[in-house]
């Protein structure tokens, strides 16, 4: 069997070879505003995230499929190449293009449902960083049973009055726009009568009260609404069928939680750890222990890489349900990324728990930070264990879980 790219490839493999040359050690100038953002201070070429994000771009090396006109490169997908430049920029240490809600979840929704007028508002901003978004989906007494939601929007004089609490939003201080699940037919049963809106969030009424978690960092926030009145046009999809919105949202975000191309990067930075840092003068990666559980969870990563790249062809044949795969990817995806990050806070015991200021920081103190990140994203998007019922349910063809009746 003959494996190689081909000489088409070999010369794209090449092309992606001299851009990884031309801004290897490249430096964020506003890494600060960016959160999650590890400032390279190797040396590199300086300029801002939304500048990089409009480089990758312009290159192909993002947004590669999405036409022109919304702000993407206006190429062909191609599953190779997607390899090709992911194998690259992480063998050179490059940084990939920024993810985030808007980017990874509502872009592709609003390319699949959106109106014209929304794609040419919406999605440019989107890509190139200027636009950051936030998720209003969770309530109170509405999370893993998303379809219980009980914010209210009504229609008046063609205007949407919101009104109810959002909770566990990411980013919401940071965000310029919120798309977000309302229960406008009240009358309708739990799944419909939902409808999904688009709301800017500087918008009167609208108020916004962080809540600090376990990083000590605000990462999460509870959002109120009071009487916050926005266009009519601010739907995407029909009145009252939001919930079918949601759940194309939600499967951009499965996919989005756990990046194959992030968790390999992650891996090299790891590797590349276990090669400086020493125990009685030898060095992590001749430890046989480490070396062992670093090769473990290594066999899982490109396993993982795999099965990514198998979703990704998948969604290239029209026909093919990606829906199963995409809920896998989430699943392992990020109970893997958390199993990396311990190792890493393993390997380098006390020194891998700090992620404030101090003198002995490991890789700006991302491991500590990052653990506990993914702790959080094992929840979000649907649990693990509400994952592992879908799959087992939709995917093996399981019996349905059991419903506890008369309690």
């Amino acid at each position: 069997m003959n494996l190689e790219y081909g000489p088409q490839y070999e010369d794209y493999k090449k092309e992606v070879q001299a851009f990884c040359n031309k801004y290897k050690g490249i430096q964020f100038s506003d890494s600060a505003k960016v959160p999650l953002a590890q400032n390279n201070k190797s040396g590199g070429p300086s300029m801002s995230r939304s500048d990089w994000q409009k480089t990758l771009i312009e290159n192909g090396y993002f947004a590669r499929s999405i036409p022109k006109e919304y702000g993407g490169f206006g190429g062909e997908s191609d599953v190779i190449k997607s390899r090709i430049a992911a194998t690259e920029f992480s063998n050179s240490g490059i940084p990939g293009p920024m993810g985030g809600q808007g980017i990874d979840m509502l872009v592709p929704t609003l390319l699949e449902l959106g109106t014209e007028e929304q794609k040419n508002k919406y999605i440019k901003p989107t890509l190139y960083g200027e636009m950051i978004w936030c998720q209003g989906y969770s309530e109170p007494n509405a999370g893993s049973d998303l379809a219980s939601l009980q914010t209210k929007g009504e229609l008046i004089d063609d205007q949407w009055v919101i009104n109810g609490q959002k909770i566990w939003t990411s980013t919401a201080q940071y965000s310029q726009m919120m798309f977000c699940l309302v229960r406008t037919e009240p009358e309708a049963s739990k799944h419909a009568g939902i409808s999904y809106l688009l709301v800017p969030m500087d918008t009167p009424g609208l108020e916004i009260r962080p809540l600090v978690d376990m990083t000590l960092k605000a990462g999460f926030n509870e959002v109120f609404f009071t009487d916050v009145t926005i266009p009519g046009a601010n739907i995407v999809g029909s009145r009252g069928e939001g919930w079918a919105v949601a759940n194309a949202t939600l499967g951009h975000e499965r996919g989005s939680l756990a990046n194959p191309n992030a968790t390999m990067n992650r891996l090299n930075m790891l590797i590349e750890r276990m090669k400086k840092e020493t125990i009685n003068g030898e060095t992590l990666i001749e430890n046989l222990i480490y070396r062992d559980r670093l090769l473990q969870v290594q066999g899982k990563v490109m396993a993982f890489q795999s099965h990514a790249l198998r979703v990704l062809s998948a969604k290239l044949n029209p026909g093919q349900d990606v829906k199963v795969g995409k809920m896998i990817q989430k699943l392992i995806g990020t109970e893997l990324r958390h199993e990396l990050e311990g190792l890493g806070i393993d390997i380098m015991g006390e020194l891998g728990t700090l992620y404030e200021d101090s003198p002995h920081l490991r890789d700006g103190g991302s491991w500590q930070f990052t653990y506990m990140y993914f702790l959080g994203l094992i929840i979000g998007g649907g649990t693990s264990q509400i994952q592992k019922n879908i799959i087992s349910e939709r995917g093996l063809g399981l019996p349905r879980e059991p419903k506890v009746q008369g309690v």
